[in-house]
């Protein structure tokens, strides 16, 4: 009997990873809002209702203030935290006074939390079963050498792993690498740097072919660096023409090859993984923290901070060189496959569900536009009169769009060219971290708690 031959075309290879990557990400959320952009695989234990009781398999206490998003390796929950060792933090709250100064008030010194005990900062891996703690390493015990804005906290940046090791990159301490048993491996102290207004810092680490990527834009001298993921060794570091921002690198990996994507309030810059600038862009916000994301061979890129009147979306092709700025007037260019000046919003970072492009505002509203071509298909749509702030991330998993509040409340829409509310789901407490997805479960992170919620 003759061996059947097979033949892979290039439209095979990219199913057969397109399929690697779903069960994958069914199984795993490495990194700040998993390996798709805060997209989920379909699976019908993903929950639509929940509350504090309902449809929750665990709930635990983590110490301390943090929002930091948790990730997942297969029964791996790792989540950081930064605890106040004299006393413990006061139940955060949304911040109200802060919302108003966002939207053109005046900054007060109220806002600032100025440090006067010692913190330690520590990692958990959480048994995503059971809800037991399997190990708890401290990682630093110190004073806090900078402020921090209280919409932030000591440890907003979130873990990327690997399944081998577990990555933690902390401004307030440096970059810190633990097995998945909690041995640690190697460690990079590094000072914090002076931050805009005493504001703190929230980049995450991107992680891609065994090298991590942290971008540190700060007011003194910002840089992009790489380290090798085994060895912790500094493998180049570059600095950057910019002041503080709060946005994790993205790597975008396309078909001309992988960039190192950074975005900033003077340009965006893309970088290839040895460091070399490859293109750059104006026109962004003055201050910028939410992070790019790519779908159907575009890299989109937003920048919305409330009170400018730019607050732009570019949606941009492979192959770019140079400075790809638009010109005066224009919306588009050779490599600016679409923009629009008012669409992003200040925090979420963007969501793509099949050929839709979601804005997910500060303030509570839904839009969607096309995502090849920027055409809108609604404009501003009110989530809920009784809806507070935004500063989580949209995620979507089976059909909807799910929207976390800073009250603690998740608002859940049909994904479609129609908007509808569906529900609205709440925690009853303060969250400003985005949610992590894998196992069939919804991991959700509030000022106090981290939930497992499943619908089986």
């Amino acid at each position: 009997m003759k061996q059947a031959k097979w033949t892979l075309t290039p439209l095979t290879v990219v199913a057969l990873i397109a399929t690697s990557v779903a069960i994958g990400s069914a199984q795993n959320w490495p990194q700040f809002r998993g390996a798709q952009a805060g997209v989920a695989p379909n699976n019908p234990a993903l929950p639509d209702t929940w509350s504090d009781t309902q449809n929750v398999a665990w709930k635990i206490e983590i110490p301390g203030r943090s929002w930091s998003s948790p990730v997942v390796w297969g029964d791996h929950v790792f989540v950081t935290t930064a605890v106040n060792v004299k006393q413990p933090d006061q139940p955060l709250k949304p911040v109200v006074s802060y919302l108003a100064r966002s939207l053109g008030g005046t900054m007060t010194a109220a806002d600032i939390s100025q440090p006067t005990d010692e913190h330690r900062w520590a990692i958990y891996d959480v048994d995503l079963q059971t809800g037991k703690v399997r190990w708890e390493r401290t990682i630093q015990s110190a004073l806090p050498s900078q402020a921090v804005h209280q919409k932030n906290s000591y440890a907003s940046e979130t873990p990327v792993t690997d399944g081998e090791r577990v990555y933690v990159y902390l401004g307030y301490a440096g970059l810190f690498a633990f097995d998945m048993n909690g041995t640690p491996v190697w460690s990079k102290p590094m000072d914090a740097a002076e931050m805009r207004t005493g504001w703190g810092s929230a980049a995450s680490p991107a992680l891609h072919n065994g090298r991590l990527y942290i971008v540190n834009d700060n007011e003194k001298q910002s840089f992009l660096a790489a380290f090798d993921a085994r060895s912790g060794r500094e493998l180049w570091r570059v600095d950057r023409d910019e002041k503080s921002n709060w946005s994790t690198p993205f790597v975008w990996q396309n078909e001309r090859g992988t960039e190192i994507v950074t975005t900033g309030s003077r340009k965006v810059r893309s970088y290839d993984t040895d460091g070399k600038l490859l293109w750059e862009l104006r026109g962004m916000t003055s201050i910028h923290a939410a992070t790019p994301i790519a779908a159907h061979g575009l890299l989109f890129v937003t920048s919305g901070y409330p009170t400018d009147p730019l607050r732009p979306v570019y949606a941009i092709r492979p192959g770019a060189s140079g400075d790809i700025s638009l010109s005066a007037g224009a919306t588009s260019n050779a490599f600016v496959t679409w923009s629009h000046p008012t669409l992003a919003s200040c925090y979420p970072s963007p969501l793509v569900v099949g050929d839709q492009y979601y804005t997910l505002m500060d303030r509570g509203f839904l839009t969607s536009n096309d995502a090849r071509t920027g055409k809108e298909i609604y404009g501003r749509q009110r989530i809920s009169a009784e809806s507070s702030a935004f500063s989580a991330s949209p995620w979507s998993y089976n059909g909807k769009i799910f929207a976390l509040s800073e009250d603690g409340d998740t608002f859940v829409m049909q994904a479609g060219p129609e908007f509808k509310l569906l529900g609205k789901n709440s925690l009853g407490e303060m969250s400003l971290a985005t949610p992590a997805i894998a196992g069939g479960s919804l991991i959700i992170r509030t000022a106090s708690k981290l939930y497992r919620i499943t619908a089986r």
